[in-house]
């Protein structure tokens, strides 16, 4: 039977995914192991992944063996048959055409072709991901040239369809506010470019929610969102998948050090503070274990951003609000402008192995989901102004225009194209985002979300979020890498 019949018969629900992909592995001679990518804890789930020629694919989880291997099956089969079926000479039809004569056997093709195509769309896809946030930075940036040079350090996020590749979701800048812990949610503590742009996806997630939630059929096939069955909650809809790009390395210990040796193993790294957990002070770095810092300055301390990826790869990159609505959104690839940069090795360590293993411990639809973290070209190489050493810009899809933040002052400036008024609160601030979570509770017809007196309550009440991070921060103490710094209770504490 040819891999087109096969298919087909899939397609057409006569054969289940884990059947075709062990069919497929036999008729074009490809090397396939579905393996358990994790141990499991009685209660919880399992966690499978396919890997077709050492190339490994999504994660799928179950309560049972059988159902994770039948999703990390179908997980694989989304992303392998639109390869696959590209390569329109490994899927020839039958033929009443005899076969030739036995000769000398040769080692199969099709091995060599899969691995090649999968290269390939990789590659592809390296390509098309700066290509098209170049095009939308150029896009924002001749709406406004007064602010170019506010790109210095870009972040953002793109999402990949079948018909390519869209930028969603953008950030720049480089400092924590220097102001104290505002009690009224107003003021953005940490403008790094990729906690911006971080925040405009979850303004663009917000947008979506909305959308899902309308009473308008048409809104609500646009929506990226579909009901999930398993969960209760919505998940991305079939075939999209999340990119992250940053055209330099993240602060904290992603960044390298001429002090490291040259580590085989994660073990070796840990004689020294370099992979331990970072904090940032008004755009300044320091170990979590340095004597340097003064944990007693009235100001601003946040987390490093290379420890905040880390974080996201854990517990997502939607945050505790958006998991009352939504199952945990994470990236595929976090793509590394080349500019400047030729070492990745410390951001393989500190977002995938720091966390290795900790799947197990997490509760239901939550794991460590590993990227895949590649160099590729840069975008924006442009270095800040005096004037605007401070400034972030951050733009979602759909948004009018670009919002400019001074990010010691923690607010929007006047010569912003965007205010929201004359407070100059951003719309990346705390308050905005729980007006926006009010707004999609309401058109959910969340009442006990609705009812929430506080942005910490409504952060609390989002349990297994709130269990997973727990785990995570647990986990990083367990291995060495220091205490995750806990926020003031202050700077949540407000209500709309």
């Amino acid at each position: 039977m040819s891999p087109k019949t096969l298919i087909d018969r899939y397609r057409d629900g006569q054969t289940n995914a884990v059947s075709l992909i062990h069919q497929l592995a036999q008729t074009l001679q490809f090397h396939l192991e579905i393996k358990e990518t994790t141990g499991n804890l009685p209660g919880f789930y399992f966690a499978f992944c396919v890997v077709i020629d050492g190339v490994e694919y999504k994660t799928g989880m179950g309560i049972t063996k059988k159902e994770a291997r039948l999703k990390a099956a179908v997980l694989a089969l989304e992303d392998f048959l639109p390869t696959l079926e590209s390569l329109s000479y490994v899927l020839p039809e039958v033929s009443d055409v005899p076969p030739p004569l036995p000769v000398k056997e040769e080692p199969s093709v099709s091995g060599s072709l899969h691995c090649r195509a999968i290269h390939e769309r990789k590659n592809s896809v390296n390509q098309q991901i700066p290509q098209a946030v170049r095009d939308q930075l150029t896009k924002l940036m001749n709406s406004h040239p007064e602010f170019s040079t506010c790109a210095g350090t870009t972040a953002a996020f793109i999402i990949q369809t079948s018909s390519g590749c869209e930028v969603v979701a953008f950030g720049t800048g480089n400092f924590n506010t220097k102001e104290s812990a505002s009690s009224c949610g107003r003021i953005v503590h940490d403008s790094h470019a990729v906690v911006t742009a971080r925040r405009s996806l979850m303004r663009f997630l917000y947008r979506h929610l909305l959308m899902f939630f309308s009473k308008t059929a048409n809104l609500t096939q646009k929506s990226l969102f579909q009901q999930s069955s398993g969960s209760g909650l919505l998940s991305l809809k079939s075939g999209i998948t999340l990119h992250l790009y940053v055209n330099q390395l993240p602060k904290g210990a992603a960044v390298p050090s001429q002090l490291r040796l040259n580590p085989l193993s994660i073990s070796a790294w840990q004689v020294n503070n370099e992979i331990s957990l970072h904090l940032s002070v008004e755009g300044k770095v320091f170990s979590v274990f340095s004597s340097a810092f003064d944990p007693s300055a009235p100001k601003v301390v946040s987390m490093s951003a290379t420890d905040k990826l880390t974080q996201w790869q854990v517990l997502g990159y939607q945050g505790a609000l958006l998991s009352h609505f939504i199952e945990p959104v994470y990236v595929q690839s976090i793509l590394i402008g080349d500019s400047g940069c030729s070492d990745i090795r410390g951001m393989e360590i500190s977002v995938n192995q720091r966390v290795e293993g900790i799947t197990p411990q997490l509760p239901m639809f939550y794991c460590m989901m590993r990227p895949q973290i590649s160099l590729v070209p840069s975008v924006a190489t442009n270095s800040p102004n005096s004037s605007q050493l401070t400034y972030g810009i951050n733009w979602s899809e759909g948004d009018s225009s670009l919002e400019v933040v001074d990010g010691l002052e923690g607010k929007t400036v006047e010569e912003s194209p965007f205010k929201s008024g004359s407070a100059l609160a951003s719309r990346l601030c705390k308050a905005a985002m729980l007006h926006r979570f009010k707004l999609v509770a309401k058109e959910a017809q969340r009442q006990d979300l609705l009812a929430t007196g506080s942005y910490r309550e409504a952060k609390k009440m989002a349990k297994p979020y709130q269990e997973a991070k727990n785990v995570l921060r647990a986990y990083l103490l367990q291995q060495g890498f220091g205490s995750w710094l806990a926020k003031l209770s202050v700077s949540e504490n407000f209500s709309m």
